[in-house]
């Protein structure tokens, strides 16, 4: 499990039902390549975010495998819509086998 690693959600509290809403995450994590080496010459292991994903109400809105040239502290944005009130839950995958998740309500009047 990587160090520091600490999840953001944002998302509307409410929406209409039907409405097109902005989900935007950003993760903390620094990423390592697997290419350097350490001060005794020893190469650091690979710890990349290689997959993400969104579900609402377990049905997967987004599913996205990142390669070893993405940024430290990946950010993703993308649209929805939202058909009921619901949960989404987010999934960060790291290549050493840890899973960072985090969730967030909303409410559709």
């Amino acid at each position: 499990m990587a160090n520091g690693v600490k999840s953001r959600v944002k998302l509307p509290a409410t929406a209409k039902v039907g409405e097109v809403i902005t989900i935007k995450t950003l993760i903390t994590h620094q990423m390592e390549s697997g290419q350097r080496v350490d001060a005794l010459g020893q190469t650091i292991p690979r710890s990349i975010i290689h997959r993400f994903t969104c579900s609402f109400e377990g049905e997967t809105v987004v599913d996205v495998e990142t390669g070893p040239g993405i940024s430290n502290n990946p950010f993703f944005e993308f649209s929805v819509r939202v058909p009921r009130s619901g949960v989404f839950s987010f999934a960060w995958h790291d290549d050493d086998g840890s899973i960072y998740t985090a969730s967030r309500e909303i409410a559709v009047t």
